[in-house]
């Protein structure tokens, strides 16, 4: 049986027992502030568990992308390194909403995995919950008894609260749970120790491959459990972990899931895998790491340097660092593994094929840029190597190689020990600790326990066309947060819209009797929209007067308005592949990032403005289509957001030809956008641009602003033609840096006989090295000079400007033999507090400290003198 074979199989089993089968989740969590990532199987039901909303059918099983990267689950450093960690992971799953409970899940995963499956019920273990005094719970007999039915009672194990008590969080639902485990070891190993004595103690061979967990409690933020209002299973069973055991593999890694990606490895990198330790760690980060950077770049994740964004980019450039170290890659590589898993999984996941050509852009370009970035850090890494003392290179060092380069603490201490060096890894894993606490801080928040008030809908939206209602106050909660205390309200049907598919969030105030409070934002956490109070009412209302902020409503539906027509018009206009990757819409104007891979030109950037002006000025009517199914929007031309989730019926918006998914807020007719005007455009990512614009009230604004600069520009001109006043003032700057250059080379022709008159001998050479007063361009003309007309000459300028420092080493044809300017200059940077490079004859450097000059200067005659002794 194959690896998609054994998907299939676990789907089609629980469709013949009742369930939906439904797709994966995105692996980019979107409502969700607590999550960057789908991390667990669990993650995109959430809002059912916790009764934010109805469940869509009471019994559901999928397979699910998760991505652990961090925390108690996973640290990415350790991937790879052994043979069943993962951080991108499939996740089979069935769940059932107060259906079934504990005995239909035991047997029903005991029938699978032995009868349909076929594994040994002999090597198989289960554990159930051994109770917890500190909860008052006791054991979970009731468990016990059903598993009796299928295995012996030795091979049921008592597990602790920490392995069998499973809890979404801090608070929230949480229950006892079953582990099935199985035994991979050979037999002889089998009847020399029992697997009993090995469940759970991280045994690579004694693995856990299906936890059944049995929802029935709601854990309070007082630490206490009460019990939920109707139980539920959520079983999770890790996929390449089960086909291992199928296959009667001994690693993930010897799995069909794995192998297609270790044979295209070996192609490109002719390595063999599973000969040599180093060069399978490499071929099995690769293998890892591609799969979790290919599906969330699928999936809307583009890497960047900040938040989730940044995990990613993280993931693709440890995969890089190993192939560039271990494997020899010097182009990028990783992009050509995208095919591999298209067609591996691209069947089961079709947004790899649907954003495939995507994905191997982004890819090739985040490769490419990172082997630039590698050939950078090994320079500092030579400057660090120059700065070690006693011979140990900092911790602080090594983490700035590790935190800005991507190099891991053990290929900088490879490097150091080949130059007889160490690292101070106590002092990196201070730096570590401290970057983790400051991450930590920056995100952690302490939520208080729901104050509940009453019962009723927390999801419900009325705002489209109400902007102020009187509403239940269903709930409310306080939350301290590192900028200071919130309060969270839910409303039944509130007008406030709730940040989400790029528009913010909407501000204005609730009413409490009569004390009037601010809503400073709106967002939606796995379903329930959340009003954000910066204070509480003195007293708590069961009803409030919800208004919202019409005026900064109406400017973001402009904006949001002017954002489909724009999309509209960039696929006229620059072509259909033009698809969108992300927004922002915000009363101030609007962002959109979009698939293009170059500039836009001139010639498209007016024709986007003219096509987006021609539909304003046609007065478009708003269409609103509401509760259409998916299928029935697209084949009316709707486009769907980069990255998004879609239920089984949908909200499409109109505007004659431009046609969206869309639950944002909109003006009633085009008209009322008045213009249109494109402020910039940029690269955010390979083949990503993305432009900003303004529309409505901000465009009004700005064309205002424009015209008393305007205003004010030909005032100070005094000439009505103030293009023509900037034009001479352009020539007659022109006219002086020529002569400032002129000044320039005459005071390095001065100088030039006075460094001449100064040189000194030492042996062979004449040694040139003075702090000296000129310009960049001008230092490195002289340098140049001075060892082109004297062959045995060595020559060290430096110079200060602007608080900086700056080095530039010359070496005549009769001196390279023994001097080589592009390694001094390593050396010689760091009195600096710099780093450089160049080539033998010629090299510079820059640095923050000028105050290190006279060292420099020193230090180089040492080196001379160093040569010729």
């Amino acid at each position: 049986m194959t690896s998609s074979e054994i998907r299939t199989t676990f789907l089609d089993f629980f469709a013949s027992k009742g369930h939906a089968i439904v797709p994966s989740a995105p692996l980019v969590i979107k409502d969700d502030p607590t999550l960057m990532f789908t991390n667990a199987g669990m993650n995109p039901f959430k809002d059912v568990f916790i009764g934010a909303r109805p469940a869509q059918h009471p019994r559901i099983a999928d397979t699910q992308k998760c991505l652990r990267v961090s925390g108690k689950h996973n640290d990415l450093e350790e991937v790879g390194i052994d043979t069943y960690h993962h951080t991108l992971f499939e996740m089979l799953g069935n769940w059932s909403f107060g259906d079934y409970f504990k005995q239909e899940a035991i047997d029903w995963a005991w029938e699978l995995l032995t009868e349909v499956y076929g594994l040994n019920p002999e090597q198989l273990y289960v554990t159930v919950f051994g109770g917890d005094a500190g909860d008052g719970l006791a054991a979970d007999e009731e468990a016990r008894g059903m598993w009796l039915k299928h295995v012996a009672a030795d091979r049921i194990l008592n597990g602790s609260k920490k392995d069998n008590f499973w809890e979404m969080g801090e608070t929230g639902p949480c229950g006892p749970c079953s582990e099935i485990h199985i035994d991979l070891r050979p037999a002889s190993e089998r009847a020399a120790q029992p697997g009993a004595d090995l469940v759970n103690a991280d045994h690579p061979q004694v693995i856990e491959i299906w936890n059944l967990v049995f929802m029935q409690f709601q854990r309070k933020a007082d630490g206490s459990l009460v019990p939920l209002p109707a139980q539920h299973v959520d079983t999770g069973m890790g996929f390449e972990r089960l086909v291992r055991a199928i296959e009667g593999k001994s690693s993930n890694y010897d799995t069909d899931v794995f192998k297609p990606y270790l044979d295209t490895l070996t192609a490109l990198s002719g390595h063999v895998y599973g000969q040599t330790e180093r060069i399978d760690i490499a071929f099995r980060v690769i293998a890892d790491h591609i799969r979790a950077v290919a599906f969330a770049i699928a999936d809307g994740q583009l890497p960047a340097s900040g938040g989730a964004g940044y995990v990613i980019r993280r993931i693709l450039r440890r995969a890089v660092r190993y192939g560039y170290s271990d494997l020899g890659f010097r182009e990028p590589f990783m992009t050509h593994l995208v095919p591999v898993m298209q067609e591996a999984m691209g069947e089961a996941f079709p947004e790899l094929h649907q954003q495939g050509a995507l994905v191997a852009q982004v890819i090739a370009e985040e490769e490419s840029a990172f082997l630039r970035t590698l050939e950078s850090g090994l320079k500092r890494l030579d400057v660090a190597m120059a700065e070690a003392k006693d011979g140990v290179v900092s911790g602080a060092r090594a983490f700035e190689l590790y935190d800005t380069f991507g190099f891991p603490l053990d290929l900088t201490a490879l490097i150091c020990r080949e130059n007889g060096l160490s690292v101070d890894e106590a002092g990196f894993g201070e730096e570590m600790a401290q970057q983790k606490a400051r991450s930590r801080a920056a995100s952690a928040q302490k939520v208080g326990d729901w104050v509940e008030l009453a019962q009723g809908q927390s999801d419900r939206f009325i705002g489209y066309t109400v902007f102020g209602a009187t509403c239940a106050v269903l709930r409310h909660r306080e939350v301290e947060t590192p900028k200071g205390r919130l309060v969270q309200v839910v409303l039944e049907g509130t007008p406030f819209y709730p940040e989400g598919g790029g528009q913010v969030g909407d501000q204005g105030f609730l009413t409490f009797g009569e004390e009037r409070i601010a809503v400073v934002n709106t967002t939606k956490e796995t379903g329930v929209i959340l009003h954000h109070l910066a204070a509480a009412p003195s007293t708590w209302t069961t009803t409030v007067l919800a208004e919202i902020d019409v005026q900064r409503r109406r400017a973001s539906a402009e904006n949001h308005s002017a954002t489909h027509l724009m999309h509209h018009a960039l696929r006229e206009v620059l072509g259909t592949h033009v698809e969108q990757r992300g927004s922002l819409v915000h009363p101030g104007g609007l962002r959109f990032d979009f698939s293009h891979f170059q500039k836009i030109s001139p010639e498209e950037w007016t024709a986007i403005e003219a096509k987006v002006r021609a539909l304003i000025a046609e007065a478009l009517p708003l269409q609103v289509h509401e509760n259409m199914s998916v299928e029935a929007a697209k084949a009316m031309g709707a486009m769907a957001l980069f990255g998004e989730k879609y239920g089984d019926s949908v909200r499409v918006i109109q505007f004659g030809p431009s046609i969206e998914l869309c639950g944002g807020t909109h003006v009633e007719n085009t008209q009322q956008l008045g213009t249109f005007i494109l402020l910039n455009e940029s690269s955010v990512a390979a083949g990503v641009r993305r432009v900003e614009a303004l529309a409505g009230e901000a465009a009004m604004t700005y064309l205002l602003e424009q015209r008393q600069a305007y205003a004010e520009v030909l005032a100070e001109a005094k000439n009505p033609d103030a293009a023509a006043v900037i034009r001479d003032l352009r020539s007659e700057l022109s006219e002086l840096q020529k002569k400032v250059d002129e000044l320039n080379r005459a005071q390095a022709g001065n100088l030039k006989g006075e460094l001449l008159e100064s040189a000194v001998h030492v042996g062979p050479y004449t040694v040139i090295a003075a702090k000296v007063a000129l310009d960049a361009a001008s230092a490195k003309d002289l340098v140049f000079q001075l060892k082109d007309a004297h062959p045995a000459s060595v020559i060290a300028l430096a110079m200060e400007a602007d608080g900086k420092a700056q080095l530039h080493l010359g070496v005549g044809q009769e001196a390279l033999a023994h001097v080589n300017a592009g390694q001094w200059v390593r050396e010689l940077g760091s009195f600096i507090q710099g780093g450089g490079g160049g080539q033998a004859f010629y090299a510079s450097a820059g640095g923050k400290n000028p105050a290190g000059i006279p060292d420099l200067l020193k230090a180089f005659h040492e080196k001379i003198a160093a040569c010729v002794a």
